[in-house]
Parts: structure tokens; C-alpha cells; sequence
């Protein structure tokens, strides 16, 4: 069992950007990973990453705006968001996953979940 706390959640305008983390408590597992849900919208994966090799793996919507990683030293995984945009606002969470599944988005190989942070992004 791992607890999970997000922090660095925020409003800021489109273009901006905004960077997350997460603190992990206990065993982090195969995988850490984003996730993040829109206001009437399922959860949906924005970047996970191998706990080990650091290899990551993120959403198309994603993909050059956004960079996961994580310090195991600190137990603690990070997401820098960049050219942030209305849609990209939602709850952001981490979870951890013990599958080694990294490569697959999907939320239910997830067993570990944070209470999630707040991103707001408007003019």
C-alpha cells in the first residue's frame, strides 16, 4: 500500500504553465502515473512512467507540451505543464500501479490513488 499526495494544483491562463507533484508514501510499484478528470468527463490518462528506468509514456493530447518524471531518492513524482490550454483543465491525480503495465494509460490498471489537485486554466 503507498499513499499518494498531489500538490501544486492552480489557476493560470492559456499559454502558462504549471507544475505538479506528488509524494509517495510506501512502495510506488511498477508504475507511477497522471491522471486527470474534466467536469462531467471519465478519468482519463495524461503520463505515466516506469518507477525504475524512468521511461515514460503520455497521452497524444499531451505529447510535447507536458514531461513526467520522478526523483526515487525523494519518493516523489512531477508533471511540467507547459502551453496549457481551457482543456487541459481538470483534477489532476497520481496514482501507482504494482502491474508493470506503464505503457497502457488506462486508469484501472491503477490501484493507488491521490485526492487529486485542482488545474484551472482561463483567460
Amino acid at each position: 500500500q503507498v499513499l499518494l499526495m498531489e500538490s501544486g494544483g492552480g489557476s493560470v491562463e492559456p499559454g502558462e504553465s504549471l507544475n505538479l507533484s506528488c509524494k509517495a508514501s510506501g512502495d510506488s510499484g511498477y508504475c507511477l502515473g497522471w491522471f486527470r478528470q474534466a467536469p462531467g468527463k471519465g478519468r482519463e490518462g495524461v503520463a505515466t512512467i516506469w518507477t525504475h528506468s524512468g521511461s515514460p509514456y503520455y497521452a497524444d493530447s499531451v505529447k510535447g507540451r507536458f514531461t513526467v518524471s520522478r526523483d526515487n531518492a525523494k519518493q516523489t513524482l512531477y508533471l511540467r505543464m507547459s502551453s496549457l490550454t481551457p482543456d487541459d483543465t481538470a483534477t489532476y491525480y497520481c496514482a501507482s500501479s504494482a502491474t508493470p503495465v506503464c505503457f497502457d494509460l488506462s486508469p484501472q490498471n491503477y490501484n493507488n490513488w491521490g485526492q487529486g489537485t485542482q488545474v484551472m486554466v482561463a483567460a
